[in-house]
């Protein structure tokens, strides 16, 4: 029976990502105004270029250059408000654009000077430092959102009424005067560490993506996708997973990843049956994993090698073994699902072929290949960005059907100007409150307060943190989110007994959740546009699927042997097992499908080996084996005696 006999094969769908994407929502500007916003854009680039292969641009001329394009370009290309005529530049856009251009030229002229009169500073100084920290949170509001401008501001104000307040929020107060200088000149606030890995490697991986996308091996990837599993049971779901979780190598966003592997894999879903909701789940679900797949994961994985000192190759291998598990998790759900629905796959004949795919496209994988390699033999993040950008411009023109124009590829130098605004401005913004939290001491107020009120109960710790990150995540993005989490939550995480890694990454990890969690998720909402189905409903199916984001940050905090903290691949390999039989479980419970139909009582059954599996240890192992045998043994029976 052919797939799309008597109907129209399903088109690609394309979406305004710019009306679910605050980050997204870009001013319109005529052609003459577009070619000098690129040329400002390409300016910004190749700064950024030079600073990364000469290494001679001094710290703070460094993040403060990076900072001034920007909060200039987040100005000139974000609208005021969200109700804002995109097809206008107003005057007090370039006038404040022109404000901070003026604020970082003044730093960054007088940094020597203000290097000598540490802790003097003039007036001058202060005002300057003022104006900036102010355009520094407009900026942020327009581009991340009002949540964590709103926060930051509660921190400032925090630094200079906590002298009158009481119990654990009491310090000894300081001056207008030191908190702005302190957040602004010095390297603790605004052009801190989030900013300094920003205007490093995170450029350099963003670039990289863009390269990546201009030599069309994102198509590539769906291409290969289609051709391993599109004709299996729920075909077009398992393309959508598979796809995903390869785009997410590259790629370290949620919503971009879902509009751009969903726009053709969601409509091919709903042909084969699947409802709205559903396919925009499963594409949602897939494409939030790849802010946590090696190599190119999410800008906040810089931040957790940075924070923690531990080199990024070695967190590219430790984020391995959940990342897998994460999408293995969401491939047997879809395919239960799928089994439960009768769904078929697409026919072989309308699927490209393998072998002749890598042979005429295989060697788009060689930019991919190569930065894996360089940040495994050793090489710095920085000097491994730089070769796999150079790779990916040689790459399309060894063979002639990949060949790209020359120029279009360049054109990558822009794309990724743009894409680094919303990171910087959002790292800026965290920096203030970093800097607040450093200044005040309140990070280990906090920390005090709410282990006295767990106590030694590691697990309800956890649960503190998770609920932190996912009500954070409704308002920021994932960079945010972690900063504010990993600064607040992280040590509480630690001084519980959790290793200083795993701390990091379970506070990522629900950070990228909240993508996809109701009843804010940006990718739920992504997949839903393009499926036109319920955004809630879609967010609650990405929830149920992606159900093994919520367990393996569990998994590894608790046994961080499972991600080779202190253990290694040998010792972990068994927890992965059974964690992926736990997976089957679970799985099960949720679609009331295993080896044919559930009833509600086995479901439950199913669900509770599941979980027990997941939970470390060898007799939970045991009882879970048993439960999920159990289910099976009486399914089929059940079944047997039904026919």
């Amino acid at each position: 029976m052919e797939l799309f006999k008597g109907r129209k094969k399903p088109e690609s769908v394309e979406v305004d990502l710019s009306a679910i994407d605050r980050e997204s929502k870009y001013k319109i500007f005529s052609p003459q105004g577009e070619k000098i916003l690129q040329i400002f854009l390409t300016v910004f680039a190749l700064f950024q270029l030079y600073a990364s292969i000469s290494n001679k641009v001094p710290l703070q001329i460094l993040r403060y250059t990076h900072l001034g394009f920007a909060i200039c370009l987040a100005f000139l290309i974000y609208p005021a408000t969200k109700n804002a005529d995109r097809n206008k530049l107003p005057w007090y856009d370039c006038l404040l654009a022109g404000l901070f251009a003026c604020v970082i030229a003044y730093f960054v002229l007088n940094y020597k000077a203000l290097q000598f009169r540490a802790g003097a500073y003039t007036m001058m100084d202060t005002v300057m430092a003022g104006l900036g920290i102010f355009l520094v949170l407009c900026a942020c509001w327009r581009v991340v959102g009002p949540p964590i401008v709103i926060i930051a501001s509660c921190f400032l104000i925090y630094g200079i009424v906590g002298k009158y307040m009481g119990s654990f929020l009491l310090h000894r107060g300081f001056s207008l005067k030191r908190i702005i200088t302190h957040l602004f000149i010095t390297t603790e606030g605004v052009i801190g560490n989030p900013l300094g890995v920003c205007s490093t490697y995170i450029f350099l991986f963003i670039l990289f993506g863009a390269f990546l996308e201009k030599t069309g091996i994102g198509q590539f990837f769906i291409d290969l996708a289609n051709s391993l599993a599109g004709w299996a049971a729920g075909g077009p779901a398992k393309v959508a997973v598979l796809s995903s979780a390869l785009q997410g190598t590259v790629s370290g966003s949620s919503v971009s990843n879902t509009v751009s592997t969903g726009s053709f894999t969601i409509p091919l879903m709903k042909s084969l049956g699947y409802s709205p909701e559903f396919a925009g789940a499963v594409e949602a679900a897939a494409s939030t994993g790849g802010q946590i797949m090696p190599p190119v994961m999410g800008s906040a994985a810089f931040l957790i090698s940075e924070a923690c000192g531990v080199p990024y190759r070695e967190l590219m291998l430790i984020a391995i073994i959940p990342a897998a598990l994460y999408f293995i998790g969401i491939w047997i759900s879809v395919h239960l699902e799928a089994k439960r629905l009768g769904l078929k796959g697409s026919p072989r004949s309308e699927l490209p072929r393998l072998w002749p795919l890598i042979r005429d496209k295989g060697h788009l994988i060689l930019p991919l290949a190569g930065i894996i390699y360089f940040m495994l033999s050793g090489l710095t993040i920085t000097r491994a960005a730089l070769f796999g950008c150079l790779i990916c411009i040689i790459v399309p023109y060894l063979r002639k059907g990949t060949r790209v124009p020359f120029l279009q590829i360049f054109t990558a130098l822009p794309q990724a100007a743009r894409n680094v605004v919303s990171v910087a401005t959002a790292c800026s913004t965290a920096g203030i409150i970093i800097g607040m939290v450093t200044l005040t001491g309140l990070g280990q107020r906090i920390g005090s307060g709410i282990f006295d009120l767990v106590g030694n109960n590691v697990f309800l710790a956890l649960v503190c943190a998770m609920f932190t990150s996912l009500i954070l995540g409704m308002g920021v993005s994932t960079t945010s989110n972690y900063l504010i989490t990993s600064t607040i939550a992280a040590p509480i995480l630690i001084k519980a007994g959790i290793p200083m890694l795993a701390s990091h990454m379970f506070c990522f990890y629900f950070g990228i959740v909240a993508d996809i969690t109701p009843p804010v998720a940006l990718a739920a909402y992504a997949g839903s546009a393009i499926a036109k189905g319920n955004a809630f409903k879609t967010g609650v199916n990405a929830t149920k699927l992606a159900i093994a984001a919520f367990l393996i940050p569990y998994m590894f905090a608790l046994n961080p042997k499972m991600i080779m903290i202190g253990g290694s691949f040998a010792e972990a390999l068994p927890m992965v097992l059974t964690a992926v039989i736990g997976l089957v479980g679970i799985g099960a419970g949720f679609i009331g499908y295993l080896n044919g139909p559930v009833n509600p009582v086995l479901r439950l059954v199913s669900l509770i080996g599941g979980l027990c599996l997941v939970i470390p240890g060898t007799m939970t192992d045991g009882v879970g084996i048993a439960l999920i045998a159990m289910v099976l043994l009486v399914n089929h029976f059940m079944d047997s005696r039904s026919r």
